[in-house]
């Protein structure tokens, strides 16, 4: 974990607060558009959030919060008591939405799903690639970094405030796309679901705030052999092997408990993992918050 201090407290748009979080040990871990960091709040909760600053600046973390009035915690611990100088842990940056090289890029954001795609925008028209933006809201004071946004980037940024002028037409926009074109996504499930209709898969990236539902068969029990220590934990039908793993004394980190931060990611040595994870899985890995196995029995590397 980093240490930081909260340096300032911006509103930017309608419940979002802007925070820039200033290593207290000199420069920051480095990151690339896309990341994302775990903010451990005073309240025992850790969150999950995007990074919305320049890359470049490495004395300082900025992440965009909007205040959920269905909060489990943590939208609200950060609107009602975080002040100036309050000492925070932040993890690493991790990132799952990289932005992949191209000549032509489309960005498409909804609300608080701006946050990723901002630095994006920044770095793909510094690549002196063709681009264009797309952002999506309620209302446009509602909107975090819209106004900035129209200014900087001109009429490089499109703004939908649905109240005024509904939404866009994604499969217009889709049949104006060179085939080389690159889609970038982030946002609210409905949002994702006309983008990932209307734009080729191949060419669309997407970044969700909650996995999208699936089917998957009943769970079943497994075991779970620890290969450091050759301890075997029975995961039950009823609980996750997160759990069952925590519960065993044999911690693991953990954040969002729904698949998409990847903060919970282990090794897999054997075994075939059931992956019902967000964020795709890389060979050998898997996420126990939510995946589960397909086999008998995993071997991991714990």
């Amino acid at each position: 974990m980093q240490q930081t201090i909260i340096d300032r407290i911006d509103p930017v748009a309608e419940d979002v607060v802007s925070l820039a979080l200033r290593g207290v040990d000199g420069p920051l871990a480095p990151w690339q558009p896309g990341a994302h960091i775990d903010l451990a709040l005073p309240n025992w909760l850790t969150r999950q959030y995007s990074l919305c600053g320049d890359p470049a600046e490495r004395e300082c973390y900025r992440i965009a919060v909007r205040h959920d009035r269905l909060s489990r915690g943590g939208s609200e611990y950060v609107h009602r008591f975080l002040r100036l100088e309050r000492p925070l842990e932040v993890s690493l940056p991790r990132n799952h939405f990289p932005l992949e090289p191209a000549p032509e890029y489309l960005f498409v954001a909804g609300g608080i799903g701006i946050t990723p795609i901002r630095p994006m925008l920044r770095s793909a028209i510094e690549s002196g690639a063709a681009v264009k933006l797309v952002y999506v809201g309620r209302s446009r004071a509602s909107m975090p970094f819209a106004g900035e946004l129209r200014a900087t980037y001109g009429d490089r940024a499109r703004i939908f405030a649905t109240e005024e002028n509904g939404r866009p037409d994604f499969a217009a926009l889709a049949a104006g796309l060179s085939s080389e074109a690159l889609v970038f996504c982030c946002g609210p499930g409905p949002m994702l679901a006309a983008a990932e209709e209307a734009f080729p898969c191949g060419r669309l990236h997407a970044e969700r705030f909650r996995p999208a539902a699936r089917e998957f068969a009943p769970n079943a029990a497994f075991e779970a052999v620890c290969a450091r220590s050759g301890r075997t934990i029975e995961v039950p039908a009823g609980k996750s092997l997160l759990d069952a793993l925590n519960h065993a004394g044999r911690p693991v980190a953990s954040g969002c408990r729904e698949g998409v931060c990847g903060s919970c990611e282990i090794t897999v040595l054997e075994g075939e993992p059931e992956h019902r994870d967000g964020i795709g899985a890389s060979e050998g890995r898997m996420y126990p918050c939510v995946s589960r196995a397909l086999s008998p029995r995993l071997i991991l590397d714990l």
